[in-house]
């Protein structure tokens, strides 16, 4: 919730920062960084949750075949 207050005041402060502290050079690099993170973190969600469909669709089926069966 803290985010809802930052203006654009306090954003172009800490983009002062970010430069200051990694300078110019570095910050493309840092940013490649930070995305390849972000897709590799996305990549791992929707690998769980595929896994988690998968498992749920098998689990269907195998309750279909048990009540298939008894008829």
């Amino acid at each position: 919730m803290l985010f809802l207050f930052i203006g654009t005041t306090e954003i172009i402060l800490i983009a002062l920062v970010v430069l200051l502290i990694f300078g110019g050079k570095k910050i493309p690099e840092l940013m490649k960084g930070i995305g390849k993170g972000v897709k590799s973190f996305k990549d791992g969600v929707n690998g769980v949750e595929d896994e988690k469909d998968n498992l749920s669709q098998q689990d269907k089926d195998t309750s279909g075949d048990k009540t298939a069966g008894k008829a």
